[in-house]
C-alpha cells in the first residue's frame, strides 16, 4: 500500500534519506518532522552492501510507514532485484538516479503498481538534455535536482551562480509538465545551519518546492523555510480583503498596486497553509 491520494497530492517540502545499510535507522528517520523519508540504496551504500540494504529494507517495509526508495540505476547489476522489492507493500515511491531516458522510467513503471509515483533524479548533463520529456512521462510525480553529480559529469567546480541554469531548467520543466514543483539536492554542510537556511530560500525564491535532506537535524529548517511566514500570511489575507472589497479591480494597497497575479500569488499562500494545517505528515 502507498500513501492515500491526498497525501500524495500535498506539496512535501522535506525529503530525508536514511541509509539502506543502517537498518537501525530506519524508525529514527521515520519518527522525524521530515514530510518523506528516502531509504537509499545507491550512494549511500558501498557496492558490497547494496544487496544487504535491500534485503534489510524488505524486512522493515510496513503498509503502516510507507517510504520512498532511492534504487540503483538502470543498466546496473542491482536495478532488477531493488525494482522487484520497490512492489512490496510500504514503498510509496520510486527515486530513480542518473535518470536520463524516457525509457528507463517506462520500465521501472512496468514493474511496479501505477500508484507509486517516480522521482527522476536529474544530475547528468544527459538528463538535463531530456529534461522536458522525462518530466512529461506517465507516473512522474516531480524532478529532483542531483548538483554533487552533475559537476562530477561537467568536471564543474561550481558555486551558486554557476549552478542557476540548471535549476531554472527543471523549474521550467516541471512547470510545462504541469508537475509538482521539483526537489532541490543536498546541503552537505550538516552542521551549518545558516548555509542551509540560505539555500533552501535560495531554492525557494527560484521555484523548487521540496528539498532533500541528508540528517534529521536538517529537517526543521527547510520545513521553516518552505513554509509561509507570518508575515507572508498577513499579507496574504490583506490583499485577499482588499480584492473582495474592490469585487476583483484593481486596486492598491500599501502604495502598491494589486492586480490579477498579487491575488493570485495571495491565494496561493493562503492554499499553502490551509494544506499544511489540514494534512497529516506522512
Amino acid at each position: 500500500m502507498s500513501l492515500g491520494l491526498e497525501a500524495q497530492q500535498r506539496i512535501l517540502h522535506s525529503y530525508l534519506f536514511v541509509p539502506g545499510n543502517r537498518p537501525e535507522r530506519f524508525a529514527k528517520a521515520w519518527a522525524t518532522e521530515a514530510d518523506a523519508v528516502i531509504v537509499d540504496l545507491e550512494d549511500a551504500v558501498p557496492p558490497q552492501e547494496r544487496a544487504l540494504a535491500r534485503s534489510a529494507l524488505d524486512a522493515w517495509l510496513s503498509p503502516s510507514r510507507p517510504v520512498l526508495v532511492r534504487i540503483n540505476g538502470a543498466g546496473t547489476e542491482w536495478f532488477p532485484d531493488d525494482v522487484a522489492c520497490c512492489a512490496k507493500a510500504g514503498v510509496s515511491g520510486i527515486v530513480l538516479p542518473k535518470t536520463e531516458r524516457v525509457e528507463d522510467i517506462l520500465l521501472v513503471g512496468d514493474h511496479t503498481a501505477a500508484d507509486i509515483s517516480i522521482l527522476p533524479l536529474i544530475e547528468t548533463a544527459q538528463g538535463f538534455w531530456n529534461a522536458l520529456p522525462l518530466a512529461r512521462t506517465p507516473r512522474v510525480q516531480r524532478l529532483v535536482f542531483g548538483p554533487l553529480d552533475l559537476q562530477l559529469d561537467l568536471g564543474m567546480d561550481a558555486e551558486e551562480d554557476e549552478l542557476l541554469h540548471f535549476r531554472s531548467t527543471l523549474v521550467l520543466a516541471s512547470r510545462l509538465a504541469g508537475l509538482q514543483p521539483p526537489v532541490d539536492g543536498v546541503t552537505t554542510a550538516i552542521d551549518d545551519p545558516d548555509r542551509l537556511r540560505t539555500d533552501t530560500l535560495r531554492s525557494k525564491r527560484l521555484g523548487f518546492g521540496a528539498k532533500l535532506c541528508i540528517h534529521p537535524k536538517q529537517v526543521s529548517i527547510v520545513n521553516a523555510c518552505f513554509a509561509p511566514t507570518a508575515e507572508e500570511e498577513a499579507w496574504a489575507r490583506r490583499v485577499m480583503k482588499a480584492a473582495t472589497a474592490s469585487s476583483g479591480a484593481a486596486v492598491t494597497l500599501d502604495g502598491r498596486m494589486v492586480d490579477r497575479p498579487i491575488v493570485a500569488r495571495a491565494q496561493a499562500i493562503l492554499a499553502s497553509i490551509k494544506q499544511q494545517r489540514r494534512m497529516p505528515t506522512k
